[in-house]
């Protein structure tokens, strides 16, 4: 078997959805997803779900209520998923932006995913995987996003090489899985570095895929 292919990486999705339970997620708004997005950089899940609702719950997560929002009242309701000062001129910075460009979210349907992505990351502090987060979460366009679980689930597998990047890894990721599971693959591989295999001390010996791990395999 190729464990590079598409038919060892369904039987990789396979067997973690019968251990972490099948995927099932609601489109998101395109906005609310960028913003969820930045708010979740360098902190926990559980902080940035709380930073998020804050903001809601002081402004409401619309372009045209953070465009016109004070710069020190968006951080301080942030404040608890940390670097506040930093993530709330973001925030402000692109609203503002995309309230210049109102047609900006329903023009990305009808783009092509790659240049869907560069239109993205022509947005204030939006960068390659925040992009594709939005793409894949609110549009439904095959695209891989990368954290750092699916970086080292991704080297232990032998699917990301030494010194290799977001792109190239992205890319790999894309041929291995089929085009229609990608979003569930994202979820599942996350699950898997979240509860198994974790950056310090891997319980390998429970790991739903060890049977189908090149380096058991060789």
């Amino acid at each position: 078997m190729d464990v590079r292919g598409k038919e060892w990486g369904s039987m990789v999705l396979d067997a973690l959805r019968k251990r972490f339970g099948s995927v099932e997620i609601a489109r998101r708004d395109p906005f609310e997803t960028l913003i969820a997005t930045i708010l979740s950089q360098h902190t926990t899940d559980a902080k940035a779900h709380e930073a998020y609702r804050r903001l809601a719950g002081r402004f409401g997560v619309t372009v045209e209520a953070l465009a016109s929002a004070p710069l020190r009242d968006v951080a301080d309701a942030i404040r608890v998923a940390g670097l506040q000062n930093n993530k709330a001129r973001v925030i402000v910075k692109l609203s503002r932006r995309l309230l210049e460009e109102n047609e900006f979210f329903e023009e990305l349907r009808s783009l092509e995913v790659e240049e869907a992505r560069r239109r993205l990351m022509s947005l204030p502090g939006v960068g390659e995987k925040t992009a594709d987060i939005v793409l894949l979460f609110s549009y439904g366009k095959p695209t891989f996003p990368i954290d750092t679980h699916i970086f080292r689930v991704s080297k232990r597998l032998g699917l990301r090489r030494k010194g290799e990047g977001y792109e190239r890894l992205r890319k790999r990721l894309q041929t291995v899985f089929p085009e229609d599971r990608y979003l569930e693959a994202h979820i599942l591989l996350i699950r898997l570095g979240r509860n198994v295999c974790r950056p310090r001390r891997p319980r390998c010996g429970e790991c739903p895929i060890e049977n189908l791990c090149p380096r058991m395999l060789d």
